[in-house]
């Protein structure tokens, strides 16, 4: 597919894009290994093990104690974003396949949404349920597969959307030109849910009720790095994984002339920039002030897509590693 670059001028990073690890630095993760790569999100389920879906198709069930392991769940495509229901379903953003749930007795899939207004879903990204019954999910590009992510951060055409699908099955688009939607919460009295703008370095707020409802605003702005999944803690925070830092060269490329983009797009991408390694998480409230920032420097454990809270204990997802990674809030 040809890129097709849209000049945007980000805001200039904040001076914490710069700096390696936080103050004080995130405790040392410990690793739960498992038989695979890329636990892109991870959630807490009904029982207390975590939830999360690696390459390949599998979903899998993780004691976080001992870290004995069950695959609950084998999609056929890859699942990225999951959300576990009090009754044991899952809710699973396949990449691939698009919204699928999981039943909790016969442990069959079904396919809740795969296009939307006739249109095929190109890249279903994370799922979150409201406390009305009603779900919500992001698509996180038109043009780019889970494959080719990086064109749309090259091309920086705001494709992304997010969607709400009622009770009764019908779909609706809440929100279409996202940069790169990605992770979601809700707020716990269902006021408005929080979308992450992964390639627009923001969080997203869209109204659910009261006089704004229908509006939407900006949570948190001009963030250090590039945020993605989302997660509600245990402390009523919004638990924000922060995959890496923000890029300089990519912020120097966005409001130049689009054919510099086609050339770095063109070349192989094992010589394109990556991502720095580190461990990054911050906590905001429903206000978009920040409450937490946790961040080391990424060692045997790097790229975190994914972040679930639960009385101050914190569990990682990843991208690239074969782990979840867990950790604490510093005493």
């Amino acid at each position: 597919m040809p890129l097709q670059p849209q000049r945007w001028t980000p805001p200039p990073a904040p001076p914490r894009a710069r700096l390696p690890h936080s103050t004080p630095p995130m405790p040392a993760p410990r690793l739960l290994p498992i038989p695979g790569r890329g636990p892109e999100d991870v959630v807490i389920g009904a029982d207390g093990r975590l939830l999360t879906g690696i390459e390949g198709g599998p979903v899998l069930a993780v004691d976080p104690q001992d870290g004995r392991l069950e695959q609950i769940a084998f999609t056929g495509g890859r699942a990225l974003g999951l959300h576990a229901g009090a009754d044991g379903s899952v809710l699973i953003c396949d990449a691939e396949r698009g919204l699928l749930r999981l039943d909790p007795v016969y442990k069959g899939l079904e396919v809740l949404v795969d296009a939307v207004d006739g249109e095929p879903l190109r890249f279903a990204s994370n799922v979150v349920e409201g406390p009305d019954g009603s779900i919500y999910f992001t698509e996180s590009s038109r043009r780019y597969p889970l494959s080719r992510y990086m064109g749309d951060f090259y091309e920086h055409s705001g494709t992304g959307r997010l969607f709400r699908r009622h009770p009764d099955g019908g779909v609706e688009t809440l929100l279409d030109g996202l940069q790169f939607a990605n992770g979601l919460v809700v707020a716990p009295d269902g006021s408005c849910v929080v979308v992450a703008e992964t390639a627009g370095y923001r969080l997203s707020r869209y109204r659910l009720t009261g006089p704004d409802a229908g509006r939407h605003d900006l949570l948190a702005d001009n963030l250090p790095g590039f945020p993605d999944n989302l997660g509600l803690g245990s402390d009523g925070l919004i638990w924000v994984a922060l995959v890496t830092p923000r890029n300089p060269l990519l912020d120097n490329l966005l409001p130049r002339p689009g054919w510099i983009r086609k050339l770095i797009w063109a070349i192989p991408p094992a010589l394109q920039p990556g991502p720095a390694r580190t461990v990054w998480v911050q906590a905001f409230d429903f206000d978009g002030a920040l409450v937490h920032d946790l961040q080391c420097e990424g060692g045997d454990y790097a790229q975190v897509t994914g972040v679930a809270e639960r009385d101050g204990t914190l569990y990682l997802g990843s991208l690239s590693e074969a782990a979840i990674a867990v950790t604490r809030l510093p005493e």
